[in-house]
């Protein structure tokens, strides 16, 4: 009853002031049937506060969303299903779905006539030009009698997820080297093809379980042989993005850093495409929900875009290189890098070092640098000069620049540097036969 009284409107209260104002005035003024209009007055929000707090409602509510992964600026519908289970009719349902300020305005909906069995079916749309996860409801309910004197506050708990991923833009393919790797030991070696598991054995190294001791020929050979067990060799490869918050200028989706995640994720687009299977690695290490153990490109594919979707600036300055200590060496490494200096230097090397191939799409974080110029000569320029003298092959990325096309740039340098490579190891037997 307390949260009954408490839900009275301001329609509500005016009747229930009325009518103690009217009995006030018919005791003072000695009439008599003044006083039973103001008792009727008064009655009527008290009756109605008292009949809906003793009520109980048994509304259910199904809440489905699709598709629960868009692109950003693409919409998805809500589909709303509310039952009344229980035997007691309701008055006016006013519904009201909780989303985020992203997705657009919350929906508003009212019901009348609820009896038992009733059923509805509601439907609305959300869009956002912001990639992230985003929660869908709960669902609130204000219930009112036919009056409107008393409205009295539900909620649900159930929610939704609605994932927006990047914009991508379709790339051309271009020469990529370096990217066949086994799936045990990484060992270059020969394979051939079929579905069963190919099993050799190789020297017992520290740390080794002991459970993989092949004693046959650890017999035969005189020392601890192990089992490395291998698949049927595939294509991987790893895309880094550079998140790091002093490594990027702007605010909001016109910063350089969604910039480097929609540029990422048109690349993990395409090397899905390819039958690449890609784990991403931000600045702050390995991301595990885009690991290798995902087999299928599609699905590999969709954690890339899941994952990229909630990538989030860190505060860290130096880049993490610990997923290095893997046996990731002779693999495609694709990084999308912000502004770097000279201390990156190290890590940028290291991370050449374990890669057969290492591509980069350098950002020119000055470019999307405020306009007020605030800062600007503390924001390095293109990372590029450096990333070609750590050994890479690199292109530079800039506001206006078309993505597609900064790619066939890519693929023309990485094409140039395959023919130089060719044209040194041909020259280098005709020099050492001329000494």
């Amino acid at each position: 009853m307390r949260e009954a009284l408490s839900g009275l409107t301001v329609r509500g209260r005016a009747f229930l002031a009325a009518g103690i104002t009217a009995v006030v005035c018919a005791i003072l003024l000695g009439q008599p049937t003044l006083t039973r209009v103001g008792v009727l007055i008064a009655a009527l929000p008290l009756l109605t506060a008292m009949t809906l707090g003793r009520s109980r409602y048994r509304l259910a509510l199904v809440r489905s969303v699709g598709p629960q992964t868009v692109t950003a600026g693409q919409p998805s519908t809500v589909q709303l299903t509310m039952t009344n289970e229980g035997r007691t009719p309701s008055g006016v349902l006013m519904l009201e779905d909780h989303v985020p300020y992203v997705l657009g305005t919350r929906p508003r909906f009212v019901l009348d006539g609820i009896g038992h069995g009733w059923r509805r079916h509601a439907t609305y749309q959300v869009r956002s030009d912001v990639r992230g996860r985003y929660e869908i409801g709960p669902m609130s309910v204000r219930v009112s009698d036919p009056f409107g004197l008393v409205e009295l506050g539900r909620s649900f708990r159930s929610t939704a997820t609605l994932t927006v991923t990047p914009r991508t833009v379709p790339l051309p393919p271009i020469p990529l080297g370096g990217a066949w790797t086994g799936s045990g030991d990484n060992r270059p070696r020969a394979f051939a093809t079929g579905s069963a598991e190919d099993v050799t054995v190789r020297e017992y190294r520290r740390g080794d379980d002991l459970r993989r001791v092949h004693w046959r020929s650890s017999a035969r050979v005189g020392e601890l042989m192990v089992r490395r067990e291998e698949q049927p060799w595939q294509s991987r490869a790893t895309l880094f993005v550079d998140n790091r918050l002093s490594a990027h200028q702007g605010q909001g989706i016109a910063s350089s850093l969604e910039a480097a995640v929609s540029a990422a994720a048109s690349i993990a687009v395409h090397l899905g495409q390819r039958g690449f299977t890609v784990r991403l690695v931000t600045s702050s290490g390995d991301d595990l929900s885009t690991t290798w153990h995902t087999r299928e490109p599609e699905l590999n594919t969709r954690a890339m875009l899941e994952a990229l979707a909630v990538v989030q600036p860190v505060t860290n300055t130096r880049i993490d290189t610990g997923w290095l200590a893997e046996s990731t060496h002779g693999g495609l490494l694709l990084a999308v890098i912000g502004a770097i200096t000279e201390a990156d230097g190290p890590m940028l090397r290291r991370m050449h070092h374990h890669a057969g191939t290492a591509l980069a799409l350098a950002l020119d974080v000055s470019a999307w640098a405020p306009a007020s110029g605030a800062g600007l000569g503390m924001v390095p320029a293109s990372a590029r000069p450096l990333l070609v003298r750590q050994g890479w092959r690199a292109v530079t990325l800039r506001p206006r620049d078309r993505l597609d096309l900064v790619w066939q740039d890519l693929g023309r340098t990485s094409a140039h540097a395959a023919r130089s490579g060719a044209a040194a190891d041909e020259i280098r037997p005709v020099a050492q036969g001329a000494r």
